[in-house]
């Protein structure tokens, strides 16, 4: 039960440590506490033993200077000596109440004190009533006066108070033994907790510190996707509990990412085989489309070229859709994979975007292009990094009213990396766009009715690229698309 109790339980050394450490602290303390009552206790009754004895011999004093006062008074007559009588007769009375009350606990000494009484009245009625009486006779018989009687029994009390004074040393002596075991267990208290320290530091860090170290590391690792790693802690206490869980969890969830994953892989497989699909005849379609347009099968009238004409976009937009899944499904199966990399000339890339952008939007916005002088190296795939900016252009050149500024800066930026912005003054984006534009199929305003899948392809080429794409915009203010890009080491 106990082993039982030590394996399943992480805090057992402490827990026994501390139950240990209460107990001792629990006897020295009931110990000391009984020592003190006892202590007190003797000290008690050795000093009532003391005052026994001095109303003792005070009251015999008292007895004494009572006979002493009498014969005083029996020879010459003098009041002096009565009134010292009635004042050692108060003395003794007073003496004999504090007496009285001070062996009222001991019943072996109520009999003499009945004898102290019985011997005065009768000392008083024999030898102080004839003188007080009759002061002038001298017949008064010697042996009426004797107080040896009265001694015996005063000295019968001193004795037994000895007794009791010795008995009550003893058990002092005892006490002073019992103390001195007191003292030895503080010693050992503090023996105890010195040791326990020591022990239980060598213990929890064994079974805390070591663990939590194990578990820091599996985490770590699973941080970095290597949910193959296990937790190498085998305990039947809480952290050996948790690390099973954990080992379970980590199993489980590469179980279903296992699962996910070949999911995605039979969807983007379906995706690319669709679109592959669906390419052919689109532009087989736009070859007919192109063909009959030029008259290839004869004369059309203007109706019928209208209407081939509106034939013709709708399945130019399907091609580009279909091209667009295809290189989706191509960077969500390969990402960097697809890449050629090389340095980037981002004048040329810039010049190339402009005379697209110009060519198709007929002029309707105007195209501001900064790049920075001290621009540092940068190496990517030209044509896709192209592709993104264009991107960026045409949806800012779409958004923004007639004769507006659209502005592409490429500048530096703190970190090792380059950063391109594409400003437009369009209508801008709420703050549920910003956080979803770049998501499949987001649909912003002025972007209705398209795929959503532009922005999307945008941040799958830029994290390819090992960068970062994000936009800032408020509602009615324009807005700022802006991605980075890190710099390489080139040889000179």
């Amino acid at each position: 039960m106990r082993g039982t109790f030590l394996k399943k339980r992480l805090f057992a050394p402490l827990y026994v440590s501390f139950t240990v450490l209460i107990l001792l602290l629990l006897v020295r303390e009931g110990l000391s506490l009984t020592i003190s009552i006892l202590r007190q206790r003797s000290v008690d009754s050795v000093t009532q033993s003391f005052k026994i004895k001095l109303e003792s011999e005070r009251l015999m004093g008292a007895a004494l200077e009572e006979k002493v006062a009498l014969r005083g008074y029996l020879l010459n007559g003098s009041q002096e000596h009565l009134y010292k009588y009635k004042a050692e007769e108060e003395i003794f009375d007073d003496s004999f109440e504090q007496l009285s009350s001070l062996l009222q606990d001991e019943p072996s000494q109520q009999a003499k004190l009945i004898a102290i009484t019985d011997f005065h009245q009768q000392w008083e009625i024999d030898f102080a009533l004839p003188i007080l009486s009759d002061p002038s006779s001298s017949e008064i018989l010697e042996e009426s006066s004797s107080l040896d009687p009265l001694r015996d029994i005063i000295s019968s009390i001193l004795a037994y108070e000895r007794a009791v004074l010795s008995e009550q040393n003893q058990r002092l002596q005892q006490l002073d033994r019992l103390n001195q075991v007191s003292l030895g267990l503080s010693c050992l208290s503090i023996g105890v907790i010195i040791l326990g320290s020591g022990l239980n530091f060598v213990l929890l860090r064994r079974r805390i510190v070591a663990p939590l170290k194990k578990l820091m590391r599996a985490g770590n690792a699973w941080k970095l996707g290597q949910l193959s790693t296990q937790i190498d802690h085998v305990a039947e206490d809480e952290i050996g509990l948790l690390s099973q869980t954990l080992n379970g969890m980590a199993q489980g969830i590469q179980v279903r990412q296992g699962t996910i994953q070949q999911r995605n892989e039979q969807l983007e497989d379906l995706i690319s085989a669709l679109s592959h699909d669906l390419r052919t005849p689109l532009l087989a379609n736009r070859s007919t489309l192109d063909a009959i347009a030029g008259g290839a099968f004869g004369s059309i009238s203007h109706e019928l070229r209208e209407v081939l004409a509106d034939y013709y976009e709708a399945n130019h937009d399907l091609i580009q859709l279909v091209e667009a899944l295809l290189d989706v499904s191509r960077y969500e199966v390969k990402g960097s994979q697809i890449l050629t990399q090389e340095r980037l000339n981002w004048s040329k890339i810039c010049q190339r975007v402009s005379t697209w952008i110009q060519t198709s939007s007929q002029e309707k916005c105007k195209l501001r292009i900064h790049i920075a002088p001290d621009l540092p190296p940068t190496q990517g795939d030209g044509i896709e990094i192209q592709r993104v900016l264009q991107n960026l252009v045409d949806n800012a050149v779409r958004l923004s009213p007639v004769s507006s500024t659209v502005s592409i800066d490429v500048t530096p930026h703190p970190g090792g990396l380059v950063e391109v912005a594409v400003q437009d003054q369009g209508p801008g984006l709420t703050e549920h766009e910003i956080k979803t534009v770049f998501y499949r199929f987001a649909q912003v305003a002025g972007r209705k009715g398209r795929a959503g899948l532009g922005l999307y392809l945008c941040r799958q080429i830029i994290e390819a690229h090992g960068g970062t794409i994000w936009v800032e915009s408020m509602l009615g203010q324009g807005a700022t698309f802006r991605f980075n890009l890190p710099i390489a080491a080139f040889p000179e």
